[in-house]
C-alpha cells in the first residue's frame, strides 16, 4: 500500500495511524498547539512525532468531543484510572 506524504492518508483513504502515551499542548493568541509523540520508562520522551495546530473554537470543540467519548467508554467499561503523570492530579 502507498501512502500519500501530501495529506497522511493511505491510498484507501483512510489517515495513518500512530500511537502516542506523550503529550505537550501550547498556545497563543491566535491557535492551539498539541504535540503527540511516545515514551518509554528507559528514556527521555521522543520529539513528536505529529504536532496538531488548530483555533481556540476548534481546540474547545475537540474537548467537548473528547469529554463525551470519554463518558460514553466510562459508562461501558468503567471509571478509567488516572496515569502516573504527576501532573494527572491538576
Amino acid at each position: 500500500m502507498v501512502s500519500d506524504e501530501r495529506n497522511g492518508l493511505e491510498d484507501d483513504g483512510q489517515p495513518n495511524g500512530r500511537y502516542a502515551n506523550h503529550f505537550k499542548v501550547g498556545h497563543n493568541a491566535f491557535e492551539f498547539l498539541l504535540d503527540f509523540g511516545q515514551c518509554y520508562a528507559q528514556s527521555n520522551p521522543a520529539p513528536a512525532h505529529t504536532r496538531i495546530v488548530t483555533t481556540p473554537v476548534y481546540a474547545k470543540t475537540f474537548l467537548g468531543l473528547l469529554k463525551e467519548s470519554i463518558d460514553r467508554y466510562e459508562r461501558i467499561f468503567g471509571t478509567i484510572p488516572k496515569g502516573d503523570n504527576p501532573n494527572d492530579d491538576k
